[in-house]
């Protein structure tokens, strides 16, 4: 067995679980009972308090990505602080959800997407932890292999009535304001078939921190590409897009619960993502300042042992 494997499996003895809510799901979540912790990081508070708790059985901690009520824009949302704080509570895993809209005719709203691959359009706001040394890691699978099948074994199994999309590439921007209309069709033509605003850089800083991480896509409208019903009101399509939030939100929700009735694939096989920095500190740790390396302990203190 590779040092790879072995290291991979010495990190998930233990599950624990973060569960990060954006719109919508964020709000079903919010209200659970447990332990609620305020931690603090190198990088700011995070977004809200972290709940600490079970469902099935399995630790999880939950943290809402806009904070409560709600109240962060995409571009202001402390990505950095939020998943250095699940890194420190001693989480191995991420299951992030995010509203967004479809560019496929066959992603309906109110559906769901275990998302595969990313385009990022961001250009605003911190993407790495690592400003202190040269760090590059691979991400050309941007979500974990291993979380994607666990989640679309569970779909196929425990929620066979609700559509669940195998795949899908999320175009990343920066907003807060919508797409034009030629923006998205230019994204329909470069392949995407979801567009949101929370994506990145939350994947790439967790797979800097070795955490595993899958993503949920709950489509709420068909973007502006495709033309709306003329006889329908804003204030109508509004209702309409909350209407299809709240179904692929409570889907969501369902289908992490289900999954995490027998997390045994996650315990059993090695995520790529638990071993991420092997090979990407490129930088002589002889020459980085020791007080950097003290501040980041927690995500690479491992190799400077």
């Amino acid at each position: 067995m590779s040092s790879c494997v072995v290291s991979c499996l010495t990190m998930i003895q233990h599950i624990k679980i973060g569960v990060i809510g954006g719109s919508g799901l964020g709000d079903a979540i919010g209200g659970e009972q447990g332990k609620t912790v305020h931690p603090d990081t190198p990088f700011g508070k995070p977004s809200s308090p972290i709940v600490q708790t079970q469902w099935q059985g399995v630790d999880i901690c939950i943290l809402q990505r806009h904070g409560i009520g709600h109240t962060l824009n995409p571009s202001e949302v402390p990505y950095r602080a939020n998943i250095f704080a699940l890194k420190e509570l001693g989480v191995t895993h991420i299951v992030a959800s995010g509203a967004t809209g479809s560019l496929r005719e066959n992603i309906a709203p109110g559906d769901l997407v275990i998302v595969d691959q990313v385009i990022d359009k961001t250009y605003r706001r911190a993407n790495t932890f690592y400003d202190c040394a040269a760090v590059h890691l691979e991400l050309a699978e941007p979500f974990c292999p291993v979380m994607r099948q666990w989640l679309l074994q569970t779909a196929k199994t425990k929620l066979a009535s609700h559509t669940v999309h195998e795949s899908g590439t999320y175009v990343v921007m920066e907003g807060p304001s919508f797409t034009t209309k030629a923006e998205s069709n230019m994204h329909r033509a470069w392949g995407g078939d979801l567009i949101g605003m929370t994506c990145m850089p939350e994947a790439k800083l967790a797979r800097e921190a070795e955490l595993a991480y899958a993503l949920i896509g709950l489509p709420t409208d068909y973007d502006c590409w495709r033309e709306h019903d003329p006889n329908v009101t804003q204030m109508d399509l509004l209702s309409e897009i909350i209407g299809n939030l709240k179904k692929a939100s409570d889907a969501g929700i369902a289908l992490i619960k289900a999954a995490l009735e027998d997390v045994s694939l996650l315990l059993k096989t090695p995520s790529p993502a638990h071993d991420a920095l092997k090979l990407g500190i490129w930088s002589n740790k002889e020459h980085l300042d020791p007080a950097q390396v003290q501040r980041l302990k927690v995500l690479w203190g491992r190799y400077f042992d």
